[in-house]
């Protein structure tokens, strides 16, 4: 199958597969000795944008730690049907416009008649330097919202590439509940240490962005 064939191989820590990897951090239910830390925590209030840039307002996106966790907790956009986008920058955020490539792929349920579909997006796959979307057409009604994750490996690495993976639930702004997967990684060799997120029409009204360093030792 497209979606999962070769996967394994897809997100390297340290260039090393996933499957390679013989211990997790305690603190995420592995047996390993790691422990996972908060650094910062972003509140919107409509912004326009939100960033964690490494050194500003005690943020640290360095070698500190060889993975960072990014928590999205009850997002909410101003515009109905908004989609939430990312970008790395390897310029402590002067330029938000780092090379991506990476793989997409969802799941629905739909409110009204219960309709569901599972689907490898490949019209959403990404290769560019512009703004990656990671939660499509978020309603702002109420009710509506979207919480998730991103892992980054070793964003600091000045010889590998940066791999990625975000995980997205949602409610649509079709009254569905969507979640939304995708893989890839930053094609430079180039330390990435900013990451900004970004409504596309819109500002974020409300909601918390988390991040979290993962120490693997």
């Amino acid at each position: 199958m497209p979606i999962t064939k070769g996967l394994d191989k897809l997100v390297k820590y340290n260039d090393r597969s996933i499957k390679d990897l013989t211990t997790t951090p305690a603190a995420a239910g592995g047996g390993g000795t790691g422990a996972i830390v908060h650094i910062k925590t972003l509140t919107a209030s409509g912004d326009s944008t939100l960033n964690f840039v490494d050194g500003a307002s005690g943020v640290v996106l360095d070698d500190t730690y060889p993975i960072y966790k990014i928590e999205f907790i009850n997002l909410h956009p101003s515009a109905d049907g908004d989609y939430l986008r990312m970008n790395f920058s390897i310029d402590t955020g002067s330029n938000y416009n780092v090379s991506k490539l990476t793989t997409h792929f969802y799941s629905g349920h739909a409110e009204a008649d219960g309709s569901t579909a599972v689907a490898y997006d490949t019209s959403s796959d990404y290769v560019g330097t512009g703004d990656l979307t990671i939660a499509p057409s978020v309603g702002n009604d109420n009710d509506q919202a979207f919480s998730g994750s991103m892992t980054l490996f070793n964003p600091s690495s000045t010889t590998f590439v940066k791999h990625f993976i975000s995980t997205i639930h949602e409610s649509h702004s079709d009254n569905l509940a969507v979640s939304t997967y995708v893989t890839g990684f930053v094609n430079s060799a180039s330390a990435v240490d900013a990451i900004k997120f970004v409504y596309t029409s819109g500002n974020i009204a409300s909601g918390k962005i988390k991040l979290y360093g993962i120490l693997d030792s």
